[in-house]
């Protein structure tokens, strides 16, 4: 029978996780894309060390997820496709990471759970409020699920923006990649949190 990775337990995000995806994503992504790409990260200050939050970033390629886990520095589960644990070696690759699947035209109780039982880890929640790929920048397609995990775990959310990710900027010693991390939105009503994300990543995209 094929394991279903949509609700996962909080006994899941242990230390072998921890360390599979600080050495996955510092020692092979985050330090590859420095040398090659010249990543730069900035606003590493507006990071908790500790307690539960919610990391909401745009998105414009497949290698986002790991380099946002290197410049926050925090271990970061993150929702990913449901058609993505299809495959048994990147199913296995994402549980590993401690990546669970969703469903990307509804939030299901399943999400919801597994969300509350990471708060109850040193991890926090990763996901991309746009669902697929913006390689332009813009902030359309935008799903109120995001402020809606905010709601059930009461968490504030991280705002990140990441450019020159995308698939035809990542030339080796040629690209320009840059995270800028933006100030903790407070925990508040969904519509309040929805704004103040889309006003922050802007500001980020213009920083």
């Amino acid at each position: 029978m094929t394991r279903s990775y949509s609700q996962r337990k909080p006994s899941e995000y242990n230390r072998f996780r921890t360390f599979f995806i600080y050495i996955t994503c510092n020692w092979v992504y985050g330090l590859y894309y420095k040398i090659a790409c010249n990543l730069k990260i900035k606003g590493r200050e507006n990071v908790p060390k500790k307690g539960f939050f919610i990391v909401a970033s745009n998105h414009v390629s497949a290698v986002d997820p790991f380099l946002i886990v290197s410049a926050v520095g925090r271990p970061i589960a993150y929702m990913a496709k449901k058609e993505l644990f299809e495959n048994k070696i990147m199913s296995l690759f994402l549980d590993f990471l401690g990546a669970f699947a969703v469903n990307r035209d509804k939030l299901d109780v399943s999400t919801i759970k597994t969300a509350i039982g990471i708060k109850n880890t040193d991890w926090v929640l990763g996901l991309f409020p746009q669902g697929t790929r913006q390689v332009d920048g813009s902030m359309e397609n935008i799903s109120r699920g995001f402020t809606a995990l905010a709601k059930a775990t009461k968490a504030p959310i991280l705002p990140v923006f990441i450019s020159g990710a995308a698939k035809d900027e990542r030339h080796a010693f040629k690209g320009h990649m840059k995270i800028n991390i933006g100030k903790m939105i407070p925990f508040s009503d969904p519509k309040t949190m929805e704004d103040e994300w889309i006003k922050a990543v802007s500001e980020l995209n213009e920083g």
